[in-house]
């Protein structure tokens, strides 16, 4: 297994921590500040992996198959862990989190249908930039801020990932409409 393979594998197991840290508060270890700046702190090294991943498949040609799936799927499972525990914080809505893991459901579903015919759907721009707006959101609302401007800034990054997941979804299916016929 290959390096961005294993720091793909790694993010997968920072979500444990990440949904202890956020508990600490529920199981009396420390306030809920407390708990969202540890918690912060996991997601953003979580997040960097998967720049650092990327980046070091695409510089040294270590792109390999199981990347360009488990990538994707850790990412997902990272930001559902995040943004669920985020509806129950009372940080987001919970349409936001229908709208972006119903985009997740349906495009696992067009990559399982792609798979059926050896074809593997490998992350776009859209859906890379979905992905970062994604994890800049959670960072700045988790974070809980008490300045007016990242208030302001966390709103705006919320509509913008769910902006973002309707393109997404919109474009993988269109770049991908061969795998229905």
């Amino acid at each position: 297994m290959n390096l961005p393979n294993k720091l793909t594998i790694a993010r997968v197991c920072m979500i444990p921590l990440f949904i202890v840290a956020l508990q600490g508060e529920a199981f009396g270890w420390y306030d809920m500040q407390t708990a969202r700046f540890i918690a912060v702190g996991i997601f953003a090294l979580a997040a960097f992996t998967d720049f650092l991943d990327g980046y070091i498949a695409r510089k040294q040609n270590l792109i390999t198959d199981f990347g360009k799936f488990m990538d994707p799927l850790a990412d997902k499972m990272l930001v559902m862990a995040a943004m669920v525990y985020m509806v129950w914080l009372g940080d987001i809505s919970p349409w936001v989190l229908i709208i972006v893991e119903g985009r997740e459901f349906i495009i696992a579903g067009l990559r399982m249908l792609a798979a059926q015919k050896n074809i593997v759907i490998a992350a776009n721009f859209w859906g890379k930039l979905k992905t970062v707006a994604q994890m800049v959101m959670i960072l700045v609302v988790l974070s809980n801020f008490d300045y007016i401007v990242a208030y302001w800034a966390g709103i705006v990054l919320i509509y913008a990932c769910v902006a973002l997941s309707v393109i997404s979804c919109v474009d993988y299916i269109y770049q991908n409409r061969k795998v229905f016929l």
